[in-house]
Parts: structure tokens; C-alpha cells; sequence
């Protein structure tokens, strides 16, 4: 009898040749918060640190692990018992639905409050989206809501700066090129000890190196831990704010898109029309080039400080 045939959704990651060199233990720093997580997993989308924490792990050398704390939750922000900061070798932030300048609400607080301890502390500190903006403002700067608009599914031309050409964090990067977003606000301010890399019409920073307390963020407003599937399930998840904004025009075309999308993510090879017809290339769709930020973090600044 002959079996039926098996779907096979494809991992983006498998392709991903891990760096060489020792472990690195990972402080992953989620920031959402649970009742964002869980409304996000009943939406059948992804929880933003385990994306993230897959994204690492792709990357690092075998043996790395992650620790993940949930700094948003009541008495979420102190380490697990049993680890300390001298077990950490380097901490990632993920992004969030909250909103930085919403900072009387203690979800915002803390994790002010907790960028600035990563700051103090000197560790090898790398971020997308939320985590640029938490950076920037426990280290001085300002975020408020982007008057351009939402930037979502992708960040278009993203423009290297003279100091972005020449940075490691973008190391192998064309001077332009496309990457994964959603966000509605932006950095407007930048901290005292700032050095932009990047910038589109949208953003005027989309990447940044951040010092401050003796310590040294590198970050970018994109998502290079998200392929094209998670930008489906988000915009599945914010329909309505996204048709309210005229990104869409109606619940039909939300529909389209999330259906193009995920056939998009299951033959990127093979569908070339749905990579034309939504403006999509390889700076999205391969994986390697997506996560160019995160590999050259771990390699360029990360690895370099781990004993042999």
C-alpha cells in the first residue's frame, strides 16, 4: 500500500554552517510579555526568544546554549538560580509589542533598568528592533512613534553609512539592501555615544553601536532572526491595524499576501514568480545572508573574548 505523501516545510536554518570555536553560553532577554506570548502562540505565531534562541544556536559553535529571562513578567527580570554573570558570555535582546516611551508602565521599566545593568557589566550585547530602542534610551537617547508610519514585511534599501561600510557588523553586506521589519516607532534621538551604520527613508537608524558604562551594544532595527513565514503569521496576527494604516486594502488582500508568503517560504528556489511579485530576494530569503548581522556579532566580537 502505497503511503500518502508527507508535507515537508523546510528549515531556513538547516543550511546554516555553525562558526568554530568554544561554546557560548547565551543570556537571551525576551521582550514581551506573557500575555503578548500567549496571545501570539493562540494566533499560531512564534514566541520572539525561541525564534531567536534557534537563530543563535544555528550559528554558534556546537555546545552553546541559551538561557532565557522574561524581564517583562512580574519579578521576571532577575537570572535563573544557579546562574550569574560571570557564566555569561554574551546576551541578546529580542523585540517587543511594547512601546518604549510607555516607561511608567514597570513591563518598560525593568527592561530599561536591565539595559543598563548589561551596559555595566561589559558583556557582548547584540538586538533587534525593541532592543536597539531599550539600548538607545537607557543609554541616553529618546524613541517615539516612527510619523512616517508602520514599516512591516520589509525594510526597503536599507542604506549603509560611511561607518556602517567599514564596521564589522556588516561585514559582507552590499551598501544597500532589503531586510525583515515590523515596527512602529524609531529611535529619534540618539545617545550620547552613538555611531548610526545604517538608515532608509523609513528609519534614519536601522543599525547602530551603542556605548555607554563601559559597554557596547550592537544593533539593528530589523528582524534578521525572522524569515518570510513569521512576517506571514504577523501580519495574519495585525490585519486589522495593518488594513487601518492602508498597508492592505482589505481582509482579501491580507489573505493573498499570507498565502503567497507561505508558499514563498516552502519553495524559495522554486518560486521565483511569488519572489518578483512581492519584491522579495536572496537578502531575505537566504538564510545565511539574513542572519549576516548575528554571525558577524558572534565572530567578530563574541568569540574573540571566549577562551580556547
Amino acid at each position: 500500500m502505497t503511503q500518502p505523501a508527507v508535507n515537508h516545510i523546510p528549515d531556513p536554518l538547516a543550511t546554516i554552517a555553525p562558526l568554530d570555536g568554544p561554546p557560548v553560553r547565551f543570556l537571551l532577554f525576551e521582550g514581551n510579555p506573557r500575555v503578548y506570548r500567549e496571545a501570539v502562540l493562540e494566533a499560531g505565531g512564534g514566541i520572539a526568544s525561541e525564534i531567536y534562541a534557534r537563530s543563535l544556536l544555528a550559528l554558534a559553535p556546537p555546545g552553546s546554549t541559551v538561557t532565557t529571562v522574561f524581564p517583562a513578567d512580574p519579578d521576571g527580570a532577575a537570572l535563573p538560580e544557579g546562574v550569574d554573570w560571570d557564566q555569561i558570555d554574551a546576551v541578546a535582546w529580542t523585540g517587543s509589542a511594547l512601546n518604549v516611551y510607555d516607561d511608567h508602565k514597570p513591563e518598560v521599566a525593568r527592561q530599561i533598568a536591565l539595559a543598563d545593568v548589561v551596559f555595566g557589566r561589559g558583556v557582548p550585547f547584540f538586538g533587534s528592533c525593541w532592543a536597539l530602542q531599550i539600548a538607545a534610551v537607557a543609554a541616553g537617547g529618546t524613541v517615539a512613534p516612527n510619523p512616517r508610519g508602520r514599516e512591516v514585511g520589509l525594510a526597503r534599501k536599507v542604506l549603509l553609512t560611511e561607518a556602517g561600510r567599514a564596521h564589522p557588523l556588516h561585514a559582507g553586506r552590499p551598501w544597500a539592501f532589503d531586510a525583515i521589519a515590523i515596527h512602529t516607532d524609531e529611535v529619534t534621538r540618539q545617545p550620547p555615544d552613538c555611531t548610526v551604520l545604517s538608515g532608509n527613508a523609513m528609519s534614519a537608524v536601522q543599525s547602530a553601536i551603542i556605548r555607554h558604562r563601559g559597554g557596547e551594544f550592537w544593533g539593528v532595527q530589523y528582524h534578521p532572526e525572522f524569515d518570510i513565514r513569521e512576517i506571514s503569521r504577523l501580519c495574519r496576527r495585525y490585519a486589522d491595524g495593518l488594513i487601518a494604516h492602508g498597508l492592505f486594502r482589505d481582509r482579501d488582500a491580507v489573505d493573498r499576501f499570507v498565502v503567497e508568503a507561505d508558499a514563498l517560504a516552502d519553495d524559495p528556489a522554486g518560486r521565483t514568480d511569488l519572489a518578483w511579485r512581492l519584491g522579495v530576494d536572496a537578502d531575505v530569503l537566504d538564510a545565511g545572508r539574513r542572519l549576516t548581522e548575528m554571525r558577524n556579532w558572534l565572530a567578530r566580537q563574541v568569540l574573540p573574548r571566549r577562551d580556547p
